[in-house]
């Protein structure tokens, strides 16, 4: 099960095609989804979250909070929608693609990649941009 939770903030998702996409890529990487909780807020509010529970007094887009047990995918998934905006301006690229982006590599961590290193961050890239185009595939 995949939920979506605003607070704070608004934006339009087409939930069903969201959580199939995530669904997929999970299969993709031979996992499975058990419980996703995204939760969309503020810079604010994921600056006070990273703080307080990774003690990082920065700003960041994502924080992936991984309680998965096997092969079943189970996290809370904090996203910063306004990290997100700001982002996708930086990096000349839509709102929905830098969104997408954001959220497949919370769910790519917990399938397992790491990106502090360069190869980490390299492979984590390619996944990432696999993982996108599966979006654009019709999976109604």
């Amino acid at each position: 099960m995949i939920t979506y939770n605003f607070i704070d903030v608004e934006h339009p998702l087409n939930e069903g095609k969201y959580s199939k996409w995530i669904a997929a890529v999970a299969v993709r990487e031979k996992k499975s989804v058990e419980e996703i909780n995204y939760i969309f807020c503020t810079d604010e509010y994921l600056h006070n979250l990273n703080m307080k529970f990774l003690n990082h007094d920065t700003y960041t887009d994502i924080i992936t909070f991984d309680n998965c047990l096997g092969k079943n995918l189970i996290s809370d998934i904090f996203i910063s929608l306004d990290r997100v905006k700001e982002n996708a301006k930086e990096y000349g690229v839509t709102l929905e693609e830098e969104l997408n982006r954001v959220m497949v590599h919370g769910v790519l961590h917990l399938c397992g990649y790491k990106d502090k290193s360069d190869d980490d961050a390299t492979l984590m890239r390619q996944k990432e941009d696999e993982s996108m185009a599966l979006f654009h595939v019709e999976l109604d």
